[in-house]
């Protein structure tokens, strides 16, 4: 998930039930309009991380050198003690490639925090990693001071578009998990995203399905994996990669999760304000995409509903549109897999 409002505003608003199924990992994402973008963060996650929650924090994104200016330490370090000084539980992610300075203030956090670590590994198309070979994971364990019980496998694969390309990726991934299979590590999970880049070319003023190619992936990636399932995890109703930041207002819309594609509603600017979600949210709980459990489904869903009825007195924003489907995503999914075993 991407560390901003929206994502924990969702994540602080889930039921008990869809918290003890998740392990959220935050990615910080870079905005230098903010006067201090980690504080904000910790902020953020102080006022919405559920109480005994372990938050892992990914600050890959970040550049090192502009986070030390007039500081101490770098991204891992001053995440780690504020969140400390916040009394939220930090899981730190680390990659085959961070420099050394880097990984020593994981060891650090980890010090701190006692919760392990997370080794990110990615098998994307547009990224030249490897699958790191046997002798680069034992220096990776010695390096952040860590047995493989006490870290977290997240294998990377990417943004996901098409049948041939997760044809594509399915194998890469089955092919890294075979190789770091030798390592008893805490948890594996495979990740990816088939959200696009953006709304651009959507047809305003109705709903447009995308398929949810990164479920179908993780099912794939199953069959073809001989081992113990990985978890699943996805990037939500985002994009995978981090973007730049966006301008302007963005169009009323609503990414919406169904059980094999997102039904994403976009609608032009007619009424003042933003006014007109409150019609996209009118056509949404009257249409057939709408959840038989209804506004029950999530925190997000009551406020759907509320907007279709006119209860509330304004219609949101970008942050709270993207709350809310992030808050829908979570409960659809965990509940897809409960009952299925498939996301």
């Amino acid at each position: 998930m991407k560390g901003k409002a929206g994502e924990f505003l969702a994540l602080g608003n889930a039921t008990q039930e869809v918290q003890a199924q998740i392990r959220p990992v935050m990615e910080i994402v870079p905005d230098f309009e903010l006067r201090d973008l980690l504080e904000t963060f910790c902020d953020h996650a102080m006022e919405r991380v559920p109480n005994n929650m372990v938050l892992t924090v990914d600050c890959g994104a970040v550049p090192f050198v502009r986070v030390l200016e007039g500081d101490s330490g770098g991204p891992v370090a001053r995440v780690s003690e504020s969140l400390a000084l916040r009394g939220i539980a930090m899981c730190p992610v680390f990659r085959c490639d961070d420099p050394g300075d880097a990984l020593t203030e994981v060891v650090g956090a980890v010090t701190v925090h006692g919760k392990g670590a997370c080794l990110r590994i990615s098998t994307a198309v547009d990224l030249s990693d490897l699958t790191p070979d046997r002798e680069q994971v034992r220096d990776l364990l010695r390096a952040v001071q860590l047995d493989p019980e006490e870290i977290d496998l997240l294998v990377d694969a990417g943004p996901v578009h098409s049948d041939r390309m997760r044809g594509a990726l399915a194998e890469r991934t089955a092919e890294a998990l075979h190789g770091l299979s030798r390592w008893p590590w805490r948890h594996v999970c495979v990740a990816a995203g088939a959200f696009p880049v953006n709304l651009t070319g959507f047809e305003r003023g109705t709903a447009t399905p995308v398929v949810r190619q990164d479920a179908l992936l993780w099912q794939e990636v199953v069959e073809k994996w001989r081992g113990p399932e990985p978890d699943f995890g996805d990037f939500g109703v985002t994009y995978p990669r981090i973007l730049p930041k966006s301008r302007g207002t963005p169009d009323p819309n609503m990414r919406y999760t169904t059980a094999a594609e997102w039904q994403v509603f976009v609608y032009p600017r007619i009424r003042p304000g933003n006014d007109d979600f409150f019609t996209l949210s009118h056509d949404l709980v009257n249409s057939p995409y709408w959840p038989v459990t209804g506004a029950a489904t999530s925190w997000g869903d009551a406020r759907l509903q509320a907007c279709a009825q006119r209860k509330r007195q304004k219609a949101g924003g970008g942050t709270e549109w993207r709350a809310w489907a992030t808050s829908h995503h979570l409960a659809v999914v965990t509940a897809h897999l409960t009952t299925t075993g498939s996301p």
